[in-house]
Formats: structure tokens, C-alpha cells, sequence
């Protein structure tokens, strides 16, 4: 072939998501004009191309490559607007042109991701060298200054570029980057598979770094290339269209190619140069405006005039980010830093979300959740925004029921939040915040099944087996009844029934008392029939109950802890169905517990209180007890852990008991001071739980305790002067409206 007839390769390189590349990569496109253009990218995305044309593709997207068998397993490859990948990709559609992606297939590279961790050897940053050398401390800013502020660009100006990067690689130790290598080995038997197709006019839009080794001059033989990608590890993918977002785009996201102000470059790319300024700052005023933040349209004129004036100070091409932020601080903020924050969030990162079309190939699941969203108007969307839900509805019942199968299904769209002042059980609020990565998790799920339904009921299924414990169980009970999964939750009862029948251990069983109380109460807010969960509480409360006296014998300190914490649970479940059957023999339960005094003080004496707040006690048998353990015949320790038992909760009952405050208050009065500095650490944690007023309110009710009788005698033979008393009488008198008589 002669080098008149030799296909003429033009190697693009680029920035990724950056606005003057990607002005670049169009002049140069339109003055190529190339028969066939290949992008840096893994060729498994060649199967996404016929969609790039599709007007209902609206960027930010992300091609989503991930391993069949193991969906976790994946990588995306982001496109913006500004892109110049996005660009050629659009260019080559619109002009008819052959276009494919050209990288490392993703079947090597996740079979290689997944057996080697990520090297890159010792490459060194090309722009921070390019940077250095114009004299930048910054090669963000040399990048902008030198590339996307430029209006103008030309095949000849990527020539220059891809010798600087030459230069560059030659001064790092290009050779240890394996991967990388193999990349590039790929990247040229691309080209040279575009070359024996006939292609004559090639244009490669690639990263500015691997510029250097893409061109045909400098190729290695094909036997090197060949023998670098011989023998690599393969894994089934497959590819589909996702929508990316803004935030995404940037570096706090840990996407090693984006870029830090997304939004910026959107704008900087879609706005006419003469506007990009005055526009900008018109978008600011309006967004702070929004915010109920008042900004008046000669604020933002001046804020224009001092970024012009800046640029020109720092002798910059155009105005920078730099400058624009300066600017809205000197002049918009009056020294608060909420308004920079705004813009920052929502203008220079950007709040945008991208959109797929209904025919990009997606997993059934994914589908039906897209249905359902429409169906439920719940709108993805990358803002944090609380939904509250009124249960009573069916409509808002659904859209919870479709949060909490996704919860299950690990697609974690929404977090519960608290409803506010709202006690009632028909009310749920909602923080929902869509991620790009859930796509992956919606293609995990998918594993269980083609629907959401039948995705949850698998997913509890396989729970239900693999459940350690029989609180996992109960838990799973719950959800099932939030999810309205009926068929789970019958298959979960059952396991859970067949289990507590073989199971003899009491704090196991405690465990589960509060959730099955849950699901009995509030299965009638959403229409659940739950006559077998309460047929299975009924079971485990009689044989906790029986149990509990001898699984609170010889306790240490930890298994104290976990037995109270137990115990607490079980009796809030009890208390909550209030039903005689449950309450009379767990009450029972408790009493044999607080009775025994060889049982751990923390359990005893948590035991009293839980029955002396359920009127089982009354508050004068609660401080005989209290006083019996606070005696000096029991240890200072075993005293204490007592105390915490009882104490434990509110401080009503010490503020309102002052026969139980006046115990407390003389027991520790009368501990010898070698063996108050060993519990002061116990009494300070008891305490420590109340409020500051309550604490505040117990010292002023000790105070009184301590002066009343001295009170009482100085009040009684205090003698009181009517007549000084007559003219304050007379005030009160009139005020109430009472005649007065002289």
C-alpha cells in the first residue's frame, strides 16, 4: 500500500466531559470528514449505538457493562452533552457514519478486575506536567485556559497536543501499567480492523494520554499486540443505556474520568461565548430567588462587570469558574456562605438527570419497576425529597408498599424518616434520592424474578432459610406485612412457627415478641390478615413467660444487658396488643423476677419499674423494694446495678415520688467514700440518661428534701404584718374584680 493509498488515521485526543474538547473533536470532525470514527470505550457498546440517535436519550446517560452471573460486577461509562465522546457518537449518527467503540473488551476486564486489583504502575498525571511547564499551579485551570476556553480549534492543534502527551509518557514509566498496555493493544487492533475494512478517513476519539501510542507510525508489530491479549480471563456481560446524573459527572462522586463543576461545563458549552457571563449570573439570581434569597438585577449586573474585570487582572482568555465565584461572593452573598452553597449544588454540579427510551434493553425487572414508577408518579429523581403517605389511601398505600419491596430487594430508592408530631399508624414519610449505581442493584434483584412482586417474595423466601435467629425471623414478618406479601408471609410463619417449637432458648424467643406484636397491631391499617401471627405470639409469650425466671439466673454483666434490653422489647410488644391473655401471664413472668434476689440487679430492678409503670405495683411496694436493695447490707455494685434497673426511662417517677427520691438521696449518703468512687462511674451513667432540666429539676426537689422540716418550724412562727399586707390585698382584689371594703 503506498502512503497515497495508505487510510489517513487522525488520532483525537481528548479530555473526557470537557466543553472545548468537545468543540474541538466537531471542527475537526467536520473538517476530517471521516468515513469511520471509533471512541474510546469497551466494544460491547457498539449494541447501544442504534439507540444514540433516539431523541428520548437525553444525557447525562451512562453505558451500564456488567457480568451476567454477577451483576455487582460491572462498569459504567458516563456521556454528558459536553462530552466529545457523546459528541462524535451523535456526529457519526447524524452524518450516517460507521462508528464503534474501541478499548479492552469488558468480558477481559471484569474477568481481570475481578482477580487483580487495580494497578496502575507509576504513571504520572499529564496534565500536572503540562501544567508545570506553562508555569500553572493548577492544571485544572491550564486545561480551561489552554483547551476549553478556545473557541477555534483544528486537526493541527490535536497533532500538537499528542506530541506534549508524547513527551509526557516518555518522562513516566509507561511500561509498568499492565493495564493500560493491554487497553492500547486493543485500541490499535481496532484501527487496524477499521484499515482492512476499506475505511480511508479514521478518526479516533480517545483520552489526550493514549494520543501518543494510537498512532499508525508508532504502532508495535501486531504479533506484540496479539501476544498482550492472548490468553486474557473471560466473563458473560451484556450492555444497556442507564441514566447518569450530574452529580456523577464530578470528582466527589469517585468517577476517576469527571469532571468538578459538570454543570459549568454544560453551560459553558451550550451558551453563546458573548452570553456565557451575563447568563450565568441570570441563572444564579433566579436559583437564589428559588431559595427565597433576595438578589436584585443591578447585583447581578455588578457581579458581571468584577468577573469580566478579574479575567482580565489574572490575564485569563475568558472568564473562569474562578472568577464567576469570586464574583457572586463579593456581591451576592453578603457574607454568608448559604448562597455559594446553592449555587455549587444545584448550578455548578447540577441537579440534572438523564433519560432513557423504553427500548433501550433492560432486565424484565427493571421494566416493571419503570411501569410501576409511571403508574405511581414517583418520579426518579437525584434531589432528596420527603413523600409523605397516608396509608389510607390506596394509591399512597401503594407507593409505600413499592418502597418497602425495593428495601427488601436491596434497591434502596427511599429511607423511612420520622413523620413529625404524627403518632398515628397510617402515616408514613419518606426520603427518596435516586443513585445511577441502583441500576446495578434493580439488575441484582433481578436474579429473584421478573417482576418486583415476585422478585420480594424470593428474596424473603431465601431470607427466611438463610435467617441465623429467630429475631431475623420475626423482623422478616414485618416486612412481609409493610411489603403486602401474603404468600411470604405465610412461609415465613411457618418457619418461624416450626423453629420457636424447637427452640428452648428464652432470650431467643424474648426477641421476637415485639416484632409479631407489631405486625398483629398495625395488620388492620393495611388490610393484612394476621390471625396466624397472632396465634404464633399468643405460643411464644406463654413459653417466654415461663422461661424467664430461669433464663435471668446467673447472669454476668453482659448477659444482664442483653437479658434487660430483652425483656424491654418483649414487654413493649405486650403493651402494645393489651390483651389479658398476653398481659396476665408475662406480668406474672416479671414478678417472679422481681422477686428474687439472687437474679443480676439490672434485671431485677428493671422488672419492678416495668411493673410498678404497669399498675401491677403500687409506688409504696416499689420503695420498699428499692429500699431493701439500697441497704447497707447489700454490695455498693450490686446496689447500683439495681438502681440503673429501676431508674431506667424517665425521671417523672423520681420528680413525682419523692418517697423513692428521698431513698435514692439517703442511700447515697450514707455509701462509705472508699466505696463511692467505685460507683460513682455506675450512678453518673444512670443519670446521665435524663435531660438536663430533669437533672436540674431532682437537685432543686433533693434541696427542698433536705430543708423542709427547718422550713416548716421558721414558717410556722413567722408572724405576718396586715396592715403592710393591705395595699398589695386591695391590688389582687381589684384586679379580680372583687369589691373592697376598708
Amino acid at each position: 500500500m503506498t502512503a497515497e493509498s495508505a487510510p489517513r488515521v487522525a488520532i483525537l485526543g481528548i479530555r473526557h466531559h470537557g466543553p472545548g474538547s468537545a468543540r474541538s473533536v466537531l471542527a475537526a470532525l467536520d473538517e476530517l470528514d471521516p468515513d469511520r470514527i471509533l471512541i474510546e470505550g469497551p466494544p460491547e457498546l457498539d449494541s447501544l449505538i442504534t439507540l444514540a440517535g433516539d431523541p428520548d436519550l437525553v444525557p447525562p446517560v451512562a453505558g451500564l457493562v456488567y457480568a451476567v452471573d454477577t451483576p455487582r460486577l460491572s462498569a459504567f461509562y458516563p456521556f454528558a452533552t459536553f462530552s466529545p465522546e457523546w459528541v462524535a457518537l451523535r456526529w457519526a449518527v447524524a452524518h450516517g457514519v460507521t462508528v464503534g467503540f474501541a478499548d479492552l473488551p469488558a468480558t477481559h476486564a471484569l474477568a481481570l478486575s475481578s482477580e487483580r486489583p487495580r494497578d496502575r504502575g507509576t504513571r504520572v498525571d499529564p496534565l500536572t506536567m503540562l501544567s508545570r511547564a506553562a508555569g500553572y499551579d493548577d492544571p485544572e485551570r491550564w486545561w480551561e485556559d489552554v483547551v476549553e476556553h478556545r473557541r477555534s480549534s483544528s486537526l493541527e492543534q490535536f497533532r500538537h497536543l499528542s506530541n506534549a502527551m508524547a513527551e509526557v509518557r516518555a518522562a513516566g514509566d509507561h511500561d509498568d501499567d499492565v493495564e493500560n498496555r493491554q487497553r492500547e493493544a486493543a485500541m490499535r487492533r481496532a484501527i487496524r480492523k477499521a484499515q482492512r475494512a476499506g475505511a480511508q478517513r479514521i478518526a479516533v476519539v480517545c483520552g489526550a494520554y493514549h494520543a501518543p501510542a494510537l498512532d499508525p507510525a508508532t504502532f508495535p508489530t501486531v504479533a506484540s499486540d496479539n501476544a498482550m491479549l492472548a490468553k486474557l480471563p473471560r466473563t458473560k456481560v451484556a450492555a444497556t443505556w442507564v441514566p447518569w446524573s450530574a452529580a456523577k459527572l464530578a470528582y466527589a462522586s469517585g468517577y476517576g474520568a469527571g469532571v468538578r463543576s459538570p454543570g459549568w461545563y454544560q453551560h459553558l458549552f451550550v451558551t453563546p461565548e458573548e452570553s456565557v457571563v451575563p447568563s450565568w449570573f441570570v441563572r444564579v439570581a433566579r436559583s437564589l430567588r428559588d431559595e427565597q434569597l433576595d438578589v436584585s438585577p443591578a447585583s447581578a449586573v455588578e457581579a458581571t462587570r468584577l468577573a469580566e474585570a478579574l479575567a482580565a487582572v489574572r490575564g485569563r482568555p475568558s472568564v473562569g469558574l474562578s472568577e464567576l465565584t469570586d464574583a457572586a461572593r463579593a456581591t451576592l452573598t453578603e457574607g454568608s456562605d448559604l448562597p455559594l452553597r446553592l449555587i455549587d449544588r444545584k448550578l455548578v454540579v447540577g441537579e440534572e438527570l438523564g433519560r432513557v427510551p423504553d427500548s433501550t434493553p433492560m432486565v424484565p425487572l427493571a421494566a416493571d419497576l419503570a411501569t410501576l414508577q409511571r403508574s405511581l408518579r414517583l418520579k426518579p429523581s437525584t434531589t432528596a425529597t420527603i413523600v409523605e403517605l397516608d396509608l389510607r389511601r390506596q394509591a399512597q398505600l401503594a407507593r409505600s408498599v413499592l418502597l418497602h419491596r425495593l428495601a427488601l430487594l436491596g434497591i434502596d430508592w427511599g429511607e423511612r424518616v420520622d413523620t413529625g408530631r404524627t403518632t398515628g399508624t397510617f402515616k408514613e414519610a419518606w426520603q427518596l434520592e435516586w443513585h445511577p449505581e441502583l441500576a446495578v442493584a434493580v439488575i441484582e434483584a433481578s436474579l429473584y424474578g421478573n417482576t418486583v412482586l415476585s422478585a420480594a417474595e424470593a428474596r424473603v423466601a431465601e431470607q427466611g432459610e438463610q435467617a441465623p435467629d429467630l429475631s431475623t425471623l420475626s423482623g422478616l414478618i414485618e416486612q412481609c406485612l409493610l411489603a403486602d406479601l401474603p404468600t411470604a408471609l405465610r412461609s415465613v410463619v411457618a418457619t418461624l412457627s416450626d423453629r420457636t417449637a424447637r427452640q428452648h432458648d428464652t432470650l431467643s424467643l424474648l426477641g421476637t415478641v415485639e416484632p409479631l406484636a407489631r405486625t398483629c397491631r398495625y395488620g388492620d391499617v393495611r388490610g393484612v390478615d394476621v390471625g396466624e401471627v397472632a396465634h404464633l405470639l399468643a405460643a411464644v409469650v406463654t413459653r417466654s413467660s415461663i422461661g424467664l425466671r430461669a433464663a435471668c439466673a446467673s447472669l454476668d454483666d453482659d448477659g444482664a444487658a442483653a437479658m434487660r434490653a430483652a425483656m424491654e422489647a418483649a414487654h413493649r410488644g405486650v403493651a402494645l396488643m393489651d390483651l389479658p391473655e398476653l398481659r396476665t401471664p408475662w406480668h406474672g413472668a416479671l414478678a417472679a423476677v422481681a422477686s428474687d434476689d439472687r437474679i443480676h440487679g439490672a434485671v431485677s430492678g428493671r422488672a419492678t419499674r416495668l411493673l410498678l409503670d404497669a399498675g401491677e405495683i403500687d409506688a409504696s411496694t416499689a420503695a420498699a423494694r428499692l429500699s431493701r436493695h439500697l441497704s447497707q447490707a447489700v454490695a455498693g455494685p450490686a446496689a447500683a446495678a439495681w438502681l440503673d434497673g429501676f431508674l431506667a426511662g424517665e425521671a417523672l417517677l423520681l420528680l413525682h415520688t419523692e418517697e423513692l427520691l428521698a431513698i435514692v438521696d439517703e442511700w447515697l449518703s450514707s455509701v462509705p467514700e472508699e466505696t463511692f468512687e467505685d460507683l460513682l462511674p455506675l450512678i453518673r451513667r444512670t443519670f446521665s440518661q435524663y435531660q438536663p432540666a430533669e437533672r436540674q429539676q431532682i437537685g432543686n426537689h433533693l434541696r427542698n428534701l433536705g430543708r423542709g422540716n427547718r422550713s416548716a418550724t421558721s414558717h410556722q412562727g413567722a408572724t405576718i404584718d396586715l396592715d403592710r399586707a393591705a395595699p398589695a390585698v386591695a391590688a389582687v382584689a381589684r384586679l379580680l374584680g372583687l369589691s373592697v371594703t376598708t
